[in-house]
């Protein structure tokens, strides 16, 4: 729980975050509806939600900073300490971590000299293992700041996380170019995302993850994953029993 009394924000800052939160207010009809995002808005300042933070919403939306304090520490995407301009998740549900995210994770961790949900010294890289991606057609996959990198393996791992610290451009498998968690959280927020082309970037599903649709219309894939139910059977002479 926050120590209290939280200190304040600056007036200048507090001034500016006052005014993106009314307008983050205005798209609901009850106010206390608009926490998840005004949690990401503050995250977009100090990149982690802090007692400031906390008590910035809680006056916000009329709440107990009690209140402000449940919702912060059940979601994981809100930070509760200071962490890196990238966060690096590397899912160890089941599938990724059969095919290998495991052994990503724990080859990160020797390479950064970081446990999970610790950050490198330079403030660059958090790393942390993370529950299901949503993106098991691509296991095992590593996120950064949201944004997928696909089929990962422990060594393009450590490139990856060397082209962060040294500050070299990195290109997401699939997404929007990635940008700093601050401004990752503050288009979580649901501000826009200003940088030219960064939307169009997004795109949609990937190969992977539409074979499953090809096929349900009847479409053959370049590349079979399996047979189409029943077609292994005929060319054996086995279908119905045969």
């Amino acid at each position: 729980m926050p120590q209290m009394p939280a200190p304040d924000y600056p007036a200048e800052v507090r001034e500016r975050l006052a005014a993106d939160a009314a307008e983050i207010i205005a798209r609901y009809p009850d106010s206390r509806s608009a926490l998840l995002p005004l949690l990401h808005l503050t995250q977009s300042e100090e990149g982690y939600v802090s007692r400031t933070g906390i008590r910035f919403c809680a006056e916000t939306l009329g709440l107990t900073t009690a209140e402000v304090t449940a919702v912060a520490t059940f979601y994981t995407m809100y930070r509760r300490k200071p962490s890196g301009d990238y966060q690096v998740g590397v899912c160890t549900n089941t599938l990724c971590a059969v095919m290998g995210g495991d052994a990503i994770f724990d080859e990160l961790k020797r390479h950064l000299g970081v446990g999970n949900n610790e950050t490198t010294a330079d403030g660059k890289v958090t790393l942390e293992h993370i529950e299901c991606n949503a993106a098991c057609d691509y296991a095992p996959v590593v996120m950064v700041n949201w944004e997928f990198f696909d089929n990962q393996t422990p060594e393009s791992a450590k490139d990856l996380v060397d082209d962060l610290l040294a500050g070299r451009p990195v290109e997401p498998t699939r997404g929007a170019p990635l940008c700093t968690y601050k401004e990752t959280a503050r288009i979580l927020a649901g501000f826009p995302d200003e940088r030219p082309g960064a939307v169009g970037a997004s795109g949609g599903a990937g190969p992977a993850s539409l074979i499953g649709l090809r096929i349900a219309r009847g479409e053959s894939p370049r590349t079979p994953i399996v047979h189409p139910r029943g077609e292994a059977r005929r060319e054996t002479g086995t279908e119905g029993g045969e």
